[in-house]
């Protein structure tokens, strides 16, 4: 990814608790939900194959003001389509969730605001995402960097919506749908595993040893840039390309081994 005005880095956030085994992935084992509250990268590969869970639903949930754009929607679709085996099919539903308050967000107070507003939960032959589009900031945000997302689940993801339109008003002629579907998608790689999330990958050299988890290709979706970059470089993105980073040949290869497309 790319960033917005000089001195300013652009960070998308994603949490690890890769550790845990699958009591601790799970939570009590009377927990219904306990399918979708498991550690980040636990379910790449019951996402990326067409078994156990044969569909995929994705959950939108937003604010009335932070709805994402149909193009985000559409570009999301596509991408999962064109790397998950679902003959099932994918779809999306939306959940309005009104206006949180307590911004800037921890990560623990997006959980609580995802306990008390997911709908939907993976069970029988369905596997379920929740994108939160949330109304304020990150409580990581600083003088020099922001956060735009964060995958904090295996099945969970926040797009900090609020702050991306913010950016885009600062910098005429960007795009909002770029750089929601540039967001969105990026993190759902990491849900899908990339880049080396549970250390698995068949290709662990293009792991990014300066900044892991991501890609070590610049074109590629989950290149650092969409973790850790100037603004600077990010405005000059934004006002001069108007496609979504795409996955480079090794992470799509760490996804066909783990069953994917």
């Amino acid at each position: 990814m790319n960033s917005f005005a000089p001195k300013i880095v652009l960070l998308f956030s994603l949490l690890f608790a890769l550790v845990s085994c699958k009591k601790d992935d799970n939570g009590a084992s009377n927990n219904p939900n306990a399918e979708n509250k498991k550690a980040l990268g636990r379910s790449a590969e019951d996402l990326l194959n067409e078994t156990p869970y044969s569909n995929l639903i994705v959950e939108i949930a937003h604010t009335p003001a932070t709805r994402p754009t149909e193009q985000t929607l559409s570009s999301l679709e596509q991408f999962l389509e064109g790397r998950l085996k679902k003959p099932g099919g994918v779809s999306i539903v939306e959940t309005n969730i009104g206006f949180p308050t307590g911004s800037p967000y921890t990560t623990d107070e997006i959980r609580d605001i995802e306990d008390a507003n997911r709908t939907q939960f993976t069970e029988d032959e369905t596997i379920a995402v929740f994108v939160l589009f949330i109304n304020g900031q990150s409580n990581n945000d600083t003088d020099t960097s922001v956060t735009l997302g964060t995958a904090y689940r295996n099945t969970s993801i926040v797009i900090y919506e609020e702050t991306l339109q913010t950016l885009i008003a600062t910098n005429p002629g960007a795009e909002l749908s770029t750089l929601e579907s540039t967001t969105t998608q990026h993190e759902f790689g990491h849900l899908l595993g990339l880049v080396n999330i549970l250390d698995d990958d068949i290709h662990t050299d293009h792991e990014d040893a300066t900044n892991g988890r991501h890609c070590v290709v610049e074109d590629c979706l989950m290149y650092f840039e969409a973790n850790n970059i100037q603004r600077s470089v990010l405005q000059r993105f934004l006002q001069t390309r108007s496609n979504v980073p795409q996955l480079d040949p090794l992470c799509i290869e760490d996804l066909q081994a783990k069953g994917g497309l």
